[in-house]
């Protein structure tokens, strides 16, 4: 019923910027179930950032350099990157969550979308 299409991902220099974005569309959607995953080479997908009902969570990793934001009108979802590590290196997706639990892989998903960075 979802379908996400991201874009912004490519190769930087430590401590340099990249903005992702998420464009949804379909039958449902709701910004407080938008967020974002990344998932490195032999490690477990992991939680960026993402709405919920409530507020806003964060991996502590990236607490202080990520920032998400919408765009209700859009159906977009952005993930500002600053002071990008080498360990921010991943494959991100874009997520709509279907399951309450925050944190929990579910839902619909985008392509993915490549971040390196360099040291």
């Amino acid at each position: 019923q979802v379908q996400l299409v991201e874009s912004g991902g490519g190769l930087v220099q430590t401590g340099g910027s990249l903005r992702l974005s998420c464009a949804a569309s379909g039958s449902i959607f709701s910004m407080t179930r938008m967020g974002w995953y990344r998932q490195a080479p032999g490690k477990q997908r992991e939680l960026v950032a993402t709405f919920t009902l409530e507020n806003i969570k964060y991996a502590d990793s990236v607490k202080g350099r990520f920032t998400i934001s919408g765009d209700n009108a859009k159906k977009t979802v952005y993930l500002q990157m600053s002071g990008l590590k080498p360990e921010d290196t991943a494959v991100y997706y874009c997520n709509y969550r279907t399951l309450s639990t925050i944190g929990v892989p579910s839902g619909y998903w985008g392509q993915g979308t490549q971040v390196t960075v360099s040291s």
